[in-house]
Order: C-alpha cells, then structure tokens, then sequence
C-alpha cells in the first residue's frame, strides 16, 4: 500500500461524506495521526473533518475519549474492545456522524504474548448505531508499513460506514419473494376447489 492509495480513498471518501453531509473525528494511537493528517492533506476536507485525537497514552485514552480504565487493564490497549471504546468515545466528544479508531503495536517492540508486532485493531462507528471492529495481523513488516497499512484500512472501514447499511435492500427483496410464494401456492388450490363443484351439484 502507498501513500497514493491512502489519497485516492481519502478524496473518495471526502467527496461521498460531503454529498451525504457527513462529518469525521478520527482517534489514533499507533499512527500517531496519518489518517488526520492524510484527510487533511486534501484541499477542501474542512467541511468535512471536525477533529482527530491522538491517544497514544492509556491515560490520554481514558482523558481525552472516555475509554474505562477498567476496560484497559482487563483487554489491554491493543484490543477489540478498546478499539470499540475509542471510536464511540471520539463519535460522542466531538459529536460527529462517523469516527475511526486504530490501536496497534507497530514494532519493532512493544510484542506481548498473543500480541505481536503488526496487530492492529480497527473500529467504526457511526451516529445511527453501526459498528464495525476489524483485527489485522501485518506481521513484522515494518514501523512505517504498518502504519502505513493502518491508515489505508481506516480510510476504507470509514468508507464502508459513510455509504450507508446496505443490508436494508435485502428484506426488501425476502419480502418480494415471500409475496410471490403464496400466490403460487394458491393457485393449485383454487383449481382442485373448481374441480370437485361439478360432482356435488
């Protein structure tokens, strides 16, 4: 992934919030704030971004997103459920329509037991109620390609939110198929009641 990839999708993503009026907060630990800094970096993106935090501290997690202390000592800061608690936490602090989270361990240290270099944890939410977590395991890549990596993953997890819950169509289509079901169903019944009249009269 190159830094082109992570412009063309912040440009995508600027230009599909701005139609939807959309805004973004962005919370970051291990990208220090790339994915602030890559929206930013196209011309225009005030409209749309309110604000990025860059967490990168348990305490500054707890300050500045709300992030339960308790929540980081039981799962860590490099987990599912601190990545969930930083993405709520920037949607409700700066009362924005989406948020993006990243906690991760970039290398080359920082690897715990089950926790090694190029584990990431993702988190999306948005003011309706989605959210969306993702882990990714980069491997030892590499402190820049990691972080790198990151925010092109971000951009497109917020990219996904920004479109809207694509699962409403698929009721829509159940329903229409549900309806068909019992006219054919009906059919055959109709005919067989037609038939056995004539005997009886």
């Amino acid at each position: 992934m190159s830094g082109s990839d992570a412009r063309a999708l912040s440009r995508s993503l600027l230009d599909l919030c701005r139609m939807r009026k959309l805004t973004i907060a962005t919370a970051e630990s291990c990208t220090g704030g790339l994915v602030a800094g890559a929206l930013t970096d196209i011309p225009g993106s005030s409209d749309v971004i309110d604000r990025g935090f860059v967490t990168y501290s348990n305490e500054a997690k707890r300050a500045m997103l709300g992030v339960n202390a308790l929540t980081l000592s039981t799962f860590g800061a490099v987990s599912k459920e601190t990545a969930t608690a930083m993405a709520v936490g920037a949607l409700e602090r700066a009362g924005v329509d989406l948020a993006v989270s990243i906690t991760g361990i970039a290398g080359p240290g920082g690897a715990t037991p089950g926790k090694p270099v190029g584990l990431v944890h993702f988190a999306v939410a948005a003011r309706d109620g989605r959210i969306m977590h993702r882990e990714h395991r980069f491997g030892a890549i590499g402190r820049s390609a990691v972080r790198q990596r990151s925010v092109v993953e971000a951009l497109r997890m917020l990219m996904e939110l920004a479109r809207g819950p694509q699962a409403a169509t698929k009721p829509r289509r159940e329903a229409a198929s549900s309806r068909l079901r019992p006219r054919v169903a009906r059919s055959p019944r109709r005919s067989a009641v037609k038939r056995r009249r004539p005997p009886r009269a």
